[in-house]
């Protein structure tokens, strides 16, 4: 299938590994000429071939240097991807253990990242009647399911989403959103990330709870997701051939949400 995204200009944020790593290589590969950012320039997304740009995404400062920065070098912005977010710094604790200093940090990251380079970006995505994908989590569905400040975050996400494609797709924006349940990333892989937390907390050794949670999260498939696979449905949504695809929040999570 081809997706007609040959030149076209993008802006992928949370670049450095995982989704957004994988949705790099993606666009590359179809095109497109990308700048992906993220605060930690890694070596993997140096040599994707894409313009990089490091920031702390979870500042004002941040996001506007980034969108500057893309105007200028790309000379016009077509598609962009919130990609940045969760898991460094979450932890696997409850609502009394999260103080007004963390709600803060996690809502920066994970909604105002994306509030603050739409709005920036805006202009030339309507100029340019462009695309944008928010990559949000099934915890927008699933509350209970993990992190309450993280949980709320992705649903305000994910809600944004509906209201920037209401508002902005009658003017040729395309707005939607990606919802992954767990990927195969660093947040879960690393024994020091998010999944690493979980497993010492529940007292199990990380490698084993990592090969448990398709049973334990009850994942029809009986596996995780792949990075490539969130990318690839991404880049779909960024193209013309999901051309009359607008408000709609698409999960890619196995089967692990069961309910209508």
């Amino acid at each position: 299938m081809d997706l007609n995204l040959t030149s076209k200009t993008a802006v992928v944020t949370g670049a450095s590994r995982g989704i957004g790593l994988a949705t790099v290589r993606t666009l590359v590969a179809e095109g497109v000429r990308v700048m992906g950012a993220a605060r930690t320039i890694t070596p993997e997304l140096k040599e994707t071939g894409a313009l990089t740009f490091a920031a702390d995404l979870g500042t004002a400062e941040g996001v506007t240097a980034l969108i500057d920065s893309a105007l200028t070098e790309l000379g016009g912005i077509d598609l962009l991807v919130n990609n940045v977010g969760g898991g460094d710094d979450v932890e696997p604790v409850g609502f009394l253990d999260i103080d007004d200093t963390q709600w803060a940090g996690i809502f920066d990251i994970n909604l105002l990242s994306a509030v603050r380079a739409t709005r920036a970006a805006l202009p030339s995505l309507v100029e340019r009647r462009g695309a944008i994908v928010n990559v949000s989590s099934i915890n927008s569905r699933l509350p209970a399911a993990g992190p309450v400040a993280y949980s709320a975050a992705k649903a305000a996400l994910t809600a944004l989403g509906k209201s920037l494609a209401e508002e902005f797709g009658p003017q040729g924006v395309r707005v939607n959103t990606v919802s992954p349940g767990v990927v195969r990333t660093a947040i879960w892989e690393d024994p020091e990330g998010f999944g690493g937390k979980v497993a010492a907390r529940a007292g199990a050794e990380h490698a084993a709870f990592l090969q448990q949670i398709p049973a334990a999260f009850q994942i029809t498939s009986g596996r995780i997701t792949e990075p490539q696979e969130v990318a690839s449905l991404i880049a779909f949504l960024l193209s013309d051939v999901a051309g009359n695809i607008i408000g709609a929040d698409y999960v890619i999570d196995g089967g692990t949400i069961k309910t209508l």
